[in-house]
């Protein structure tokens, strides 16, 4: 299964949100959209990502205050990103030796969609299943 199945049966919906405006603001989106995780998207460039870990670790427990701290300041500029044709194995090796929960998906510099760490592991189980139907009906003998 590749990153384009995955968005294909998931959808492309990318929350953004521009480095200007504060943390609390921040918050309040991804709180609206029900997300961990947003892009920080300008003038149709991708420039950053924000996530509930670093609002954690570069507000909480730096006892900073969220409503006087940008999003510019806390963002993760150092993306790591995906293609369509990426596949499920190669995306969660990157999730596990990265340390991230989420991928954005880029093609020609054009944000296509993010997927998560759930969506990886609920597709590989999608996946399991099938196999494991496909072995139990060859083993029954009900497949050709």
């Amino acid at each position: 299964m590749t990153v384009n199945q995955i968005l294909s049966i998931k959808g492309n919906d990318v929350h953004s949100i521009i480095s200007t405006i504060t943390v609390y603001d921040a918050l309040k989106v991804l709180g609206e959209k029900n997300v961990g995780a947003v892009l920080v998207i300008e003038d149709n460039l991708l420039k950053g990502i924000l996530s509930e870990r670093d609002y954690a670790r570069k507000i909480v427990l730096k006892n900073k205050a969220s409503k006087d701290t940008f999003v510019h300041e806390i963002m993760e500029r150092n993306l790591i990103t995906v293609k369509l044709t990426d596949d499920l194995d190669y995306c969660m090796e990157l999730m596990s030796t990265k340390r991230i929960r989420h991928l954005p998906v880029v093609e020609n510099g054009a944000v296509l969609g993010v997927i998560s760490i759930g969506d990886v592991v609920k597709s590989i189980i999608e996946v399991q299943k099938e196999t494991i139907q496909h072995l139990d009906s060859y083993i029954s003998g009900s497949s050709s």
